[in-house]
């Protein structure tokens, strides 16, 4: 079966942010959602359940959804979890919180790698926990950005700044840099995470989104102590374009931090609604995955597309190679320093370019002077971007 990607939605006309939160001649290239259909047997799904007219209050978890997402890990990684290790949450940012609350007080630390999804750098506003930073080291090779864990910088966050470290916050695949850790990497870190007592909190949201075939690797499967340590957050909605319903799922084999979690979901209210159940039971359920191995070659050839782009036409930019997701990540800062770009990239490209994107800045540490740019879109609008981007820049 095939899937048209190349046709062009007129998103103006729903309630999208990405689409309405600039002028019409803005192109948004910035919220992490795609401009692509959701698959069919998402949208029978929905529609089925739209028709049966009555919107009551639904159980959560719905009949049968909790087997379906551990069938779909054991399916995909080998991962064996029993159903009641499923935690249904309205998305990975409550999960994450969920995960803090239950695992921090007040005066606690949690270890993050900088640059990264920008809630990741916030949670310290909102708890009163302490952010401890690892930072990833940026590396140039053959001109495309990628990022390393610098094992020092690593090890000494834990209990950095007089704080007990409670929780790592690891986001893998990487937000924004598209890195996909290695088994090897990730078992050395949940290893250190391990000698210091430290839980794992694993934000896996972009985990079915890997460019050129490559394999996720769930850091909780990977030995029994890890998974024992650990809370596993995924969601249909970026794969399957479904974000708005708010439906994600938390993944806890330890039944005592199970249980603290689940206190901490039931004091947040974080119930899921059964449309997004609905809609998630659909895209895991396997009837999706033509529509998924279609929608990832279309991705792959989009990023090699703006890859070489980037690499022929804008000198002074330096992009990465994501191997996962559909998002980059450009670094500017040259085009800054020799004044090409004047002050902050995102601005400029807003109001030369007339292209929106995300600020580099708001992913935290070392994000400065870059922009993340979403080509989860149709091969024509992406074109459109990146040439505006081009005239704004050399004219």
């Amino acid at each position: 079966m095939t899937f048209d990607f190349d046709h062009i939605i007129d998103r103006r006309h729903s309630n999208s942010v990405k689409w309405n939160a600039f002028d019409n001649d803005v192109l948004p290239m910035w919220v992490a959602d795609m401009d692509f259909i959701s698959p069919q047997p998402i949208q029978d799904a929905l529609r089925s359940a739209v028709e049966h007219g009555v919107f009551g209050y639904d159980q959560a978890p719905i009949r049968g959804l909790t087997a379906i997402v551990a069938a779909r890990l054991k399916t995909l990684y080998g991962w064996d979890i029993d159903e009641q290790a499923v935690i249904p949450v309205t998305g990975l940012v409550s999960g994450f919180y969920a995960a803090a609350t239950s695992l921090c007080q007040p005066g606690d630390g949690y270890v993050i790698q900088p640059p990264v999804y920008m809630p990741f750098n916030d949670i310290q506003k909102h708890l009163g926990v302490i952010r401890q930073e690892a930072q990833l080291a940026r590396v140039l090779n053959s001109g495309l950005i990628h990022y390393e864990i610098d094992w020092n910088t690593f090890k000494n966050a834990f209990n950095s700044g007089g704080s007990r470290t409670r929780m790592f916050l690891l986001c893998n695949p990487h937000n924004p840099t598209g890195q996909v850790y290695s088994r090897e990497d990730l078992a050395r870190m949940a290893g250190i995470c391990l000698e210091n007592k430290t839980v794992i909190v694993s934000d896996e949201i972009h985990s079915e989104l890997l460019l050129d075939g490559g394999r996720h690797t769930p850091v909780a499967a990977i030995s029994p102590e890890f998974g024992d340590r650990s809370i596993t957050l995924i969601a249909p909605s970026k794969t399957f374009n479904i974000a708005g319903l708010f439906c994600g799922f938390a993944i806890i084999p330890n039944p005592e931090l199970r249980e603290n979690y689940k206190t901490a979901v039931a004091r947040m209210t974080l119930h899921v609604s059964g449309l997004a159940q609905v809609a998630a039971q659909a895209a895991f359920s396997g009837e999706c995955d033509d529509w998924l191995a279609g929608l990832l070659a279309y991705l792959t050839a989009n990023r090699d597309f703006m890859v070489d782009f980037v690499q022929k036409n804008l000198p002074g930019i330096r992009v990465t190679m994501p191997e996962a997701t559909y998002l980059a990540w450009l670094d500017c800062s040259e085009l800054v320093r020799n004044g090409r770009i004047d002050g902050n990239p995102t601005k400029f490209f807003l109001e030369k370019a007339r292209v929106a994107l995300n600020d580099g800045a708001a992913f935290g540490t070392g994000g400065e002077n870059f922009v993340r740019l979403n080509f989860g879109c149709p091969r024509e609008l992406l074109l459109d971007g990146l040439q505006r981007i081009k005239m704004a820049v050399y004219g």
